[in-house]
């Protein structure tokens, strides 16, 4: 399994979306990697609003939910936020459980996430 990350980053206004093309994000090399990328994006790009598409992720090891959390931290000593959307339905059930839907925004799609930073549908 390649450690490099299959995630696309584009911008959208000032919105940076990172779309995961990875089924399943379970190996710890992995994770770090796609950890590096983003944690990149808010220590070293400034980018306070993002936005992570999950929708193709089926499977979610706790390490990556750390990962969601510490990006998190990060983004909210800048005032910055995130937004997951896409996240299949058996993967919300595990944020419920973890009380992570209180601390998360979540979105159903896209255009829904841009929705909740403020901003009409791009695509």
């Amino acid at each position: 399994m390649s450690t490099t990350p299959q995630i696309l980053i584009q911008k959208i206004w000032d919105v940076t979306v990172v779309d995961f093309h990875e089924v399943r994000l379970l190996e710890a090399l992995q994770i770090d990697a796609v950890a590096r990328e983003l944690y990149q994006l808010v220590d070293d790009k400034d980018r306070k609003k993002l936005i992570l598409d999950l929708s193709e992720v089926q499977f979610l090891a706790s390490a990556a939910i750390g990962m969601l959390m510490t990006l998190h931290q990060k983004l909210t000593a800048i005032n910055g936020t995130f937004v997951i959307c896409g996240l299949r339905r058996e993967l919300m059930r595990v944020f419920d459980i973890m009380k992570l839907t209180k601390v998360f925004k979540f979105a159903a799609n896209e255009d829904e996430a841009l929705a909740l930073l403020g901003y009409p549908a791009a695509r």
